[in-house]
């Protein structure tokens, strides 16, 4: 099997996985910092939203592995599909362009 077959593979499999705690912790994030700044909500109004983003209700040890599996899982998402998406360009490049009059079914 192909390198790029097995990468979208792996890519295609891993992305479910990986795909609700990166949202939980993007939506988090963002919801926490805009509460802060825009909203004028404090620190300790919008805690919750901080405990959720780093994984704290899972516990000392728990919270520390969510945060490296995280991290680990947006990295390999954006390693591979930016390898897929450079793959997928460089195929575009290569292909000639049709030539003018080509395919025209004119009499």
């Amino acid at each position: 099997m192909q390198l790029l077959a097995r990468l979208r593979r792996w890519h295609a499999l891993i992305g479910p996985l990986v795909v609700l705690p990166l949202l939980i912790t993007v939506c988090s994030g963002m919801g926490y910092r805009l509460l802060r700044d825009w909203g004028g909500l404090s620190r300790d109004q919008v805690h919750g939203l901080m405990v959720l983003h780093e994984g704290e209700w899972l516990g000392p040890v728990g919270e520390t592995i969510y945060v490296a599996l995280n991290g680990l899982g947006l990295l390999w998402m954006l390693v591979t599909g930016t390898g897929l998406a450079l793959q997928s360009w460089s195929r575009q490049r290569r292909r000639p362009e049709p030539k003018e009059g080509a395919g025209e079914g004119g009499t």
